[in-house]
């Protein structure tokens, strides 16, 4: 049933789908901006470092923003890559593709 079903992928469908994984990929970077700054933190404490704040924030705004950029880069990148193998090859679709008896 859903095998044989005709998907449809129209241009605006394409936009949302490309602005969403941008979205995500963006926050899955806050979670490894959140992750590398408890790092630094736990490991300069003992150490006796004196840490410059930004902000309220530990990290450099140059690794702040680079770290949004390479998460919203890398979201919109790997949006295009599933479109492509979700609604245009159909892997999934062939992959499951319920056998015939002979």
């Amino acid at each position: 049933m859903f095998f044989n079903a005709k998907l449809n992928s129209s241009r605006p469908k394409h936009v949302v789908y490309l602005i969403a994984a941008t979205i995500l990929g963006i926050l899955l970077s806050l979670f490894a901006h959140a992750a590398i700054e408890a790092l630094y933190l736990s490991l300069a404490q003992p150490l006796g470092y004196n840490i410059i704040w930004y902000g309220g924030c530990a990290l450099p705004p140059v690794l702040q923003i680079s770290l949004l950029l390479v998460g919203g880069l890398t979201g919109f990148f790997m949006g295009r890559f599933w479109w492509r193998k979700v609604y245009i090859e159909r892997v999934w679709a062939k992959k499951y593709r319920p056998r015939k008896n002979s």
